[in-house]
C-alpha cells in the first residue's frame, strides 16, 4: 500500500465513481482502476461494489476508509510541521464547534486566524459533543470544543469557563412565574425538553436528579437547542440550557430563565485535542488563539 494507491481509494469512495474521481485527479480512468485493484489485492479484500450508477463501499472498504482519513490526515501534518521550520505555521487545521458556540464565535476566531496565519486552512465544522468527541479521537478533527467532556487518557482537555445552567420556561406559564430561582426537585416535575442520550447535558440531569432518587419527565427529545428554545417559546415545555447557548437561539421574548438550586448545576466548556497525535505547530497556534478567543468573551461570574 502506497499513498497515491490511498489518495485514489478515498476519491473514488467519497465521489462514488471511478469516472468522477479520475477527472477531479487528472489522471485515466484505467490507471485509477489499476491502482484501486492492486490494494483490494493486496489487502486481499474487495472495496467497493461495483453497479452500473457507481460504487458503493464494501464493509471492508468502510473500514479502510475511516483509517485513510486519518493516514492521510497525519502525512500532511508532519510535511507542514517539517515545513513551519522556516516562518508562519502552515497546512491545515480542522476544528469541531458545537452548534451554538460555533454561531457566535466562528466569524471573529475566522477573521483572526486569517490575519495571523495567512498561509494555513482552515476547516470548520459543527456537531452535537458527543460526535465532535468521536471525530477527534478518530482524527478527523484536530482540535474540539466540548461540552462537560469525559476525561480520558486519550483527550489533553482544558477548562475553557463554566456556565450555569437556567430553567427556560414560557413566559406566561403562571407556576414558572414564582420567582428567580427554582428547586432541581421541582424540576423533576416539569415536562422537559430534553437531548437525546448520550447528550452530556442529558446524563448530567439524569444523574443530578437519581442522585435525589428522582426521574426527569420528559416530554419531547431534541438535540438542538435553538429548537428546543423555539418549542418553548410555544409553551410546549421546559428546558435546561446555558444562558450563552439561549442568546445565541432564537424566540426569545417568549421565554423566561429561572436559576436551578439544591443543588445548582452548571456546565463546562472545555477545549480538547488528541493525548496521542503529535500536535503541529498549526494546531497549537491554532489552540492558543482559541484560548484568548474565549477568555475573551467569558463574561465575569457573580
Amino acid at each position: 500500500m502506497d499513498l497515491r494507491q490511498l489518495e485514489y481509494f478515498i476519491y473514488v469512495a467519497e465521489l462514488g465513481s471511478f469516472t468522477q474521481a479520475a477527472l477531479v485527479l487528472g489522471v485515466g480512468q484505467p490507471a485509477l482502476s489499476r491502482q484501486v485493484r492492486r490494494l483490494e489485492v493486496e489487502l486481499r479484500q474487495t472495496l467497493f461494489y461495483r453497479n452500473g450508477r457507481g460504487v458503493l463501499l464494501t464493509e471492508a472498504g468502510k473500514r479502510l476508509l475511516a483509517h485513510g482519513r486519518t493516514i492521510q490526515m497525519q502525512f500532511e501534518h508532519a510535511r507542514h510541521d517539517v515545513e513551519d521550520a522556516r516562518g508562519s505555521p502552515l497546512g491545515r487545521v480542522t476544528i469541531g464547534f458545537p452548534y451554538a458556540v460555533g454561531r457566535s464565535l466562528s466569524s471573529p476566531f475566522v477573521k483572526e486566524f486569517r490575519r495571523r496565519y495567512p498561509k494555513a486552512n482552515l476547516c470548520i465544522t459543527e456537531g452535537l459533543t458527543v460526535h465532535l468527541h468521536e471525530w477527534l479521537l478518530s482524527g478527523r478533527i484536530d482540535i474540539a470544543l466540548l461540552h462537560d467532556p469525559v476525561p480520558s487518557p486519550s483527550l489533553d482537555i482544558i477548562p475553557i469557563r463554566e456556565d450555569d445552567l437556567l430553567l427556560l420556561a414560557y413566559k406566561k406559564r403562571t407556576q414558572a412565574a414564582s420567582g428567580p430561582s427554582i428547586p432541581m426537585r421541582k424540576v423533576a416535575e416539569l415536562p422537559l425538553i430534553i437531548p437525546c442520550r448520550p447528550h452530556p447535558l442529558r446524563m448530567m440531569i439524569e444523574t443530578r436528579l437519581a442522585n435525589m432518587g428522582l426521574k426527569p419527565m420528559i416530554a419531547v427529545e431534541i438535540d438542538a437547542v435553538a429548537t428546543i428554545v423555539s418549542l418553548v417559546s410555544q409553551n410546549e415545555g421546559y428546558a435546561i440550557a446555558t444562558r450563552h447557548a439561549i442568546t445565541t437561539a432564537e424566540a426569545l421574548d417568549h421565554v423566561m430563565t429561572r436559576r436551578i438550586v439544591g443543588p445548582s448545576m452548571c456546565s463546562v466548556l472545555a477545549l480538547a485535542t488528541s493525548a496521542e497525535r503529535p500536535p503541529t505547530t498549526l494546531v497549537l497556534r491554532t489552540t492558543e488563539l482559541l484560548q484568548e478567543l474565549l477568555h475573551a468573551s467569558t463574561p465575569k461570574r457573580d
